[in-house]
C-alpha cells in the first residue's frame, strides 16, 4: 500500500501546486505550475547540497531569460493518515510548494539568493525555478536528520527526551526504530509533523552508561544491517546516557495520567453530554431539550461488538442506561455513570414519538493502580485498563518492561477490559512498565508498523486521542510485599 502511495504522490507533481496555510518563516505561497512547459531553460546549482534545517543556501542559476521575473520555488509534501470507519488505510503524502522568493535575472540571464533551509521533512528536495505556469530549471537540496538526547545525566525514572528533526517521508526513510541498551523500545513517526518527532522515555537500569540508538526499519523492526542494504547511506544514531545515584523518579497514579484533553471530538447533537468524555464509571449527564413536558423517557445507549479474529466483523447494539422525566419547559437530563465498554464515540438515543434525538458520549482510557507494587522478581502483577478502543487504531496497546518490547494486548473482544499479567524481573530496585498505542491492523504493506509502541503517539497517532500509561514496581531482594493470588492464571 505505501509503494502505492508513493507513485500517487510523485505523480502529482503534474498537477497545479497548492500552498499550505502556516508555510516556513519567509516561504510564501506559489502560483500554479505545470511541468517544464516549453522545454527546461538554463542550469542551476545549490551550495551546500545538504544540511540540516536552518543550513543557509546559496542558489545559483544561469541561462534564464533576461530580465523577467522568475519565482524560487521549495518543494515538498503534506503528510495525512488514511483512516476512515474504523479502518487504517496507510499513510497519505501531497506535493505542495513555497515560493522562497521572486528574482529577476541579469542582463545574461544570472540569478542568485540565499535562503535558510526550512524545518520540513529530511532527505531530497526540489528548490526550482519557475515563471508562471512554466518550470525552467532545478536542483536539490538534502535535509539531514538530526538526533538530539537530554539530559546526559539524570537518576532512575527522569524522563529522557529524544528530538529528531529531518524524518523522511518516502520509503527507507520515513520509519524509524528506538533501541535502549540493545532492547528494542519503539517506533518514531513524523506524518504530521513535517518530519520532527518528540519521544520520552523513562531512564531506566543501573548506574552508570546507557547507550539509545536509533536506526531504520522498514519491516516492523530494526534494521541492523543497513550498510549492506541497496539503499546503504541511510544514517545511524547512537547517544550514551549517564543513570546517576538518587532517589527515583517515579509515574504518578494511574488516574492522573488520563488525557485532560481529546482533540477532534465528535459533534454532540441534539443530546450533550457534560463532560464531553469521561472513563468507565465515571459521572456523565446528557442533556436534551424540546421533549413532551411530564412524559418519562428512556436513555439507550450504542456499543460495538464483534470478533476481529473469527469472522473479523462487528456490529452496534445499544442499551438502556437511564431514564428521567422531562420538566414543564421539555427539558431532560439523564444522569448516569459511563458504562463498562469500549472507548471512543458512543451513540446516545432517546425516542419521542416519531423522533429520535441523537447524540455523542465519548470514553476515555483510563488506568487502574497495580494490584502488587512490590515484590521479588517472579512476582506476578496486574496492569489493568479500561476503555480500550475498538477501532484499528485504538483497540491495543503496546508494552514495554525498562524500555524493551515486550507484546501487546487487545481491548476489543473484551469491550474495553485489559488484564495484562506480567512477571516481575531484574535486580532490585525499581522497575518502568510503559503502555503505548499502536496500530493493530491495516492496509499498508511498507512501511509496516503494526502491533509495536508508537513513541510519537501524542503529536502523529493516526486515529483517536490516546494517552500513554506509565506504572512502576519494585523488585524487592526478599518476599515482602507479594500478595498470594488464588487465580490459576498466575
Amino acid at each position: 500500500m505505501m509503494r502505492r502511495l508513493v507513485v500517487l504522490a510523485l505523480a502529482a507533481w503534474l498537477v497545479p501546486w497548492a500552498a499550505l496555510a502556516e508555510p516556513p518563516a519567509s516561504f510564501g505561497p506559489t502560483e500554479p505550475m505545470a511541468e517544464a512547459q516549453g522545454g527546461f531553460m538554463g542550469h542551476m546549482a545549490a551550495a551546500p547540497d545538504h544540511g540540516a534545517a536552518g543550513t543557509r543556501v546559496t542558489i545559483t542559476a544561469d541561462g534564464l531569460p533576461p530580465g523577467r521575473e522568475v519565482d524560487l520555488v521549495w518543494r515538498t509534501v503534506e503528510g495525512s493518515w488514511n483512516v476512515a470507519d474504523g479502518h487504517y488505510h496507510g499513510r497519505i503524502y501531497k506535493p505542495i510548494a513555497y515560493r522562497i522568493a521572486s528574482l529577476t535575472p541579469d542582463g545574461s540571464g544570472h540569478v542568485s539568493a540565499s535562503f535558510a533551509a526550512p524545518d520540513d521533512f529530511g532527505f531530497s528536495h526540489d528548490v526550482v525555478l519557475q515563471q508562471g505556469d512554466r518550470l525552467l530549471t532545478q536542483a536539490a537540496f538534502s535535509i539531514d536528520m538530526q538526533v538530539k538526547v537530554s539530559p546526559a545525566h539524570a537518576s532512575l525514572g527522569s524522563p529522557i527526551s529524544i528530538d529528531i528533526s529531518g524524518i523522511g517521508w518516502r520509503e527507507l526513510e520515513n520509519s524509524w526504530m528506538l533501541l535502549y541498551d540493545n532492547r528494542f523500545t519503539g517506533w518514531v513517526s513524523a506524518v504530521t509533523t513535517r518530519g520532527s518527532a518528540h519521544v520520552t522515555i523513562p531512564a531506566v537500569g543501573a548506574p552508570g552508561t546507557h547507550v539509545l540508538a536509533l536506526v531504520h526499519g522498514e519491516f516492523t523492526f530494526p534494521y541492523l544491517n543497513p550498510q549492506q542494504n541497496p539503499d546503504p547511506d541511510r544514517p545511524r544514531f547512537s547517544a550514551t546516557f549517564t543513570l546517576t545515584p538518587g532517589a527515583p523518579t517515579l509515574p504518578p497514579d494511574p488516574p492522573r495520567q488520563a488525557l485532560l484533553h481529546i482533540k477532534n471530538l465528535p459533534p454532540p447533537g441534539a443530546l450533550v453530554t457534560e463532560p464531553r468524555f469521561a472513563g468507565v464509571g465515571q459521572a456523565m449527564v446528557a442533556r436534551a431539550t424540546g421533549l413532551v413536558p411530564g412524559r418519562r423517557y428512556q436513555l439507550s445507549w450504542g456499543s460495538i461488538t464483534g470478533n476481529r479474529v473469527t469472522d473479523g466483523t462487528w456490529q452496534e447494539n445499544s442499551r438502556v442506561v437511564a431514564t428521567a422525566v422531562a420538566d414543564g419547559g421539555g427539558a431532560i437530563s439523564f444522569p448516569f455513570k459511563v458504562p463498562d465498554d469500549l472507548g471512543g464515540a458512543h451513540s446516545l438515543a432517546v425516542v419521542d414519538d416519531a423522533k429520535t434525538l441523537s447524540g455523542k458520549a465519548w470514553v476515555a482510557t483510563t488506568a487502574l493502580p497495580l494490584d502488587v507494587a512490590r515484590g521479588p522478581a517472579g512476582t506476578t502483577f496486574l496492569v489493568h485498563l479500561k476503555g480500550v478502543g475498538w477501532t484499528e487504531t485504538a483497540n491495543i496497546y503496546a508494552v514495554t518492561y525498562d524500555n524493551g518490547y515486550v507484546g501487546y494486548a487487545c481491548g476489543f473482544n473484551s469491550q474495553g477490559d485489559v488484564q495484562i499479567f506480567l512477571k516481575a524481573t531484574g535486580a532490585p530496585g525499581w522497575h518502568f512498565i510503559d503502555l503505548y498505542p499502536a496500530i493493530y491492523k491495516g492496509e499498508e504493506a511498507r512501511p509496516n508498523n503494526f502491533r509495536i509502541p508508537q513513541l510519537t503517539y501524542a503529536a502523529d497517532h493516526p486515529g483517536e486521542d490516546l494517552p500513554h500509561f506509565r506504572f512502576a514496581f519494585e523488585v524487592t531482594d526478599d518476599a515482602r510485599g507479594q500478595r498470594a493470588s488464588l487465580d490459576p492464571s498466575r
